[in-house]
């Protein structure tokens, strides 16, 4: 069992399903997305859920990892700061795109998210480099997910008008 009983799995676990849900909340595939125009190597809409279900999951385990691996108050501090920003960017990444429909402005946020990304990775890799790794799956992902906003973007006019 990992040092620290329960709690902090349990704990990461619900903040990382509390992210997903309330990221799947703000996800709408509705007309105004299907009528986007979108690059023939944009993944299948079936692949996001599964694809975020394990990002998560690494995610979750990497926080773990990390918060029992220095029981110090202001590491662990830094950890929970750099994970609640990243928490929050992932959130406002789909409320931007899909609720405010501002694939422009979404772009903009993508990048913040994948640099909060980076400094999990960072911050996670001064106490464990195997936790820190865990993350990667996801630095890909949101790099996918950045090209793909960027593609979004060019092929369709301009935003905001509707």
């Amino acid at each position: 069992m990992l040092a620290g009983g329960w709690g902090p799995p349990v704990v990461a676990g619900l903040i990382a399903l509390a992210i997903a849900v309330a990221g799947g909340v703000a996800t709408r595939t509705d007309a105004w997305y299907r009528r986007l125009r979108v690059p023939g190597w944009k993944p299948s809409d079936w692949a996001f859920g599964p694809v975020w279900t394990v990002i998560f999951a690494l995610t979750t385990a990497s926080a773990v990892i990390a918060w029992n691996a220095d029981p110090e108050p202001a590491a662990r501090a830094r950890l929970v700061a750099v994970f609640a920003v990243n928490g929050g960017l992932n959130i406002a990444w789909s409320v931007i795109f899909f609720r405010l429909r501002r694939p422009d402005w979404a772009l903009a946020e993508v990048l913040l998210l994948w640099l909060s990304i980076l400094a999990v990775v960072l911050a996670v890799g001064q106490v464990s480099i195997p936790a820190a790794l865990l993350n990667l799956p996801y630095l890909a992902w949101v790099s996918v997910a950045a090209g793909l906003n960027l593609s979004i973007v060019r092929l369709n006019p301009r935003f905001g008008s509707t």
